[in-house]
């Protein structure tokens, strides 16, 4: 028999699961404008991730269709306009990041192969190339220093699809000053137990797989989300070690706290309890301090599994080739029903805790949240079940959904749900706000993060039909803003598009009433330079 759902495919979830509701201090995003290189059809990889110049007033945006970065004038943050398309064949195969600082555009290419070393390629504001200089291979992600003095690069190493070649993960510091590159790998760094490293054949310093770096706002400290491995990694920036790799540890679906819906079988939105764990595996992270003086690390909990034609390790529970233990599962016949835990994917790397063949414990990819953890590690804060229960009361159409498709509803629940992906921070009328880009039911969650313990919701934005699938996010404070108000920018990897919003507080509360009478709307007065 299967496990009865807690509601209906689009009833309501507040009704029946309380509603989390937006405070009274709530900050709102107003979509300003939109750019799109091909109006009203799908350019998938035409946006991904973006950078800003304030001085330019110029966005750079990634563009993986094209193997461009696309200069966008933000001047008029309603009307933003295409100044220069920037092709970077000459540099490598395939555009993954930009970065900008003092006058200064960094670009992440990946080689052809991508398991050959990458570059990464300088460039003035105005698209002037400045030098170019060879790092790791597949550089995913790159960052400068909060002084601008270094450049850190994610060389990503994964392996060839056969997984006969899996080059070493790695960070390149590029000393911007002289553009000279030390290129740090993980041959004689000590790896805790609970870090995951399974690839077949690998060494941990080949397992490992930088995904996205934070940098504390001292800039003594960088810290490496390594996502597949579950584990963040501490660089010390003054003396250019890794210092530490630490274990995020594993989230508890069972516990009351965190239901999941876990099918897309079900026939409705189903958020409860599973004998589950979920593995944090962050994609974008973030650093900041805190009012008490330290520094925390923001995570968005996406998930990731590997899938290469020469080794995976994904498999959903109801396949044959999991077999649950009839003590640990009991109920095991039923579990694997598709309604309930059969389409749930999970790693069949972990779970055998006595080594006899079957699975005393699963493992799925994903918190589906996002945390906060201190700079040694410790969880401080998880949203826990929040961003699924949030997006069944304000979006129930498009639950675990993807592509602002109502025809996917619940599609992805057996996957990682609503997938949060990209994470920024930024500092909003004294408060230190969290925003979340949620890849595959789209939109951008809203939290204030001033005191780390204490993280509370402020409000979701959906994302427009014409912006799919949100995949970076850029925060630009009121001093840097063209508008002197500050901007949120999303890159929506599917329908290629890069949209612009406002932050504003919330209207109806005090301090939106006051704010509305110098803003409204789209009416917002440019600041000149």
């Amino acid at each position: 028999m299967a496990l009865k759902p807690i509601w209906g495919a689009i009833a309501p979830a507040a009704v029946l699961i309380g509603a989390i509701a937006a405070p009274a201090n709530a900050v709102s995003l107003n979509l300003q404008g939109r750019y799109d290189g091909v109006p009203n059809e799908l350019t998938e990889g035409a946006a991904e991730i973006s950078a800003y110049d304030p001085v330019s007033q110029q966005l750079f945006v990634t563009n993986s269709a094209d193997n461009t970065i696309d200069f966008i004038s933000i001047a008029d943050p309603t009307m933003p306009m295409l100044n220069l398309q920037l092709d970077l064949s000459p540099f490598g195969a395939g555009i993954n990041s930009v970065a900008f600082s003092n006058g200064i555009l960094a670009a992440a290419l990946e080689a052809d192969p991508a398991t050959d070393d990458g570059t990464v390629a300088f460039f003035d504001s105005t698209g002037v190339e400045i030098t170019q200089v060879t790092v790791g291979a597949l550089p995913d992600m790159l960052t400068f220093t909060p002084d601008g003095s270094k450049v850190l690069v994610a060389n990503e190493g994964e392996p060839n699809d056969e997984y006969t070649i899996d080059p070493r993960g790695s960070v390149s510091i590029i000393d911007v000053a002289s553009f000279d590159v030390n290129t740090l790998f993980f041959d004689d760094v000590d790896i805790p137990e609970d870090v995951r490293v399974f690839g077949p054949g690998a060494t941990p310093a080949q397992d490992l797989e930088p995904e996205y770096i934070a940098v504390a706002p001292d800039g003594t400290q960088a810290f490496v989300a390594l996502q597949e491995n579950n584990a963040i990694a501490v660089l010390d920036l003054v003396d250019e070690e890794f210092t530490e790799v630490f274990g995020l540890g594993f989230k508890d679906f069972n516990d009351p706290a965190n239901p999941i819906d876990a099918s897309n079988r079900d026939d409705g939105i189903n958020i409860q309890n599973w004998p589950v764990f979920g593995m944090y595996q962050p994609d974008a992270i973030a650093a900041y301090e805190a009012a008490d003086g330290n520094t925390y690390i923001v995570t968005a909990n996406e998930g990731d599994a590997r899938d290469y034609d020469g080794f995976t390790e994904e498999f959903r529970v109801g396949d044959d080739e999991i077999v649950l233990d009839p003590t640990a599962f009991p109920n095991a016949k039923e579990l694997k029903e598709d309604e309930n835990l059969g389409r749930l994917r999970i790693t069949n790397t972990l779970g055998d805790t006595d080594g006899d063949g079957d699975f005393d414990e699963l493992y799925a990819y994903g918190g589906r949240s996002f945390s906060i953890f201190d700079a040694d590690g410790n969880l401080v804060f998880d949203s826990a079940a929040e961003l699924e229960k949030i997006t069944a009361e304000q979006v129930p159409e498009l639950f675990n959904g993807q592509d602002n498709d109502p025809g996917e509803f619940d599609d992805r629940s057996d996957d990682k749900g609503p997938e949060p992906e990209g994470i920024t921070v930024g500092k909003f009328k004294g408060r230190t706000l969290a925003f979340i880009g949620l890849e595959r039911v789209g939109g951008v969650m809203i939290y204030d993060i001033t005191d780390p313990n204490e993280a509370k919701f402020l409000n979701y934005t959906p994302n427009p039909p014409e912006d799919i699938s949100p995949e970076g996010i850029l925060y630009i404070s009121a001093e840097d803003s063209p508008t002197g108000v500050p901007l949120l920018v999303t890159t929506n990897e599917v329908s290629g598009t890069t949209a612009i919003y406002a932050v504003v507080p919330e209207p109806g509360t005090i301090i939106g009433l006051i704010s509305a009478v110098a803003a409204t709307g789209l009416g917002l007065k440019r600041k000149q330079r």
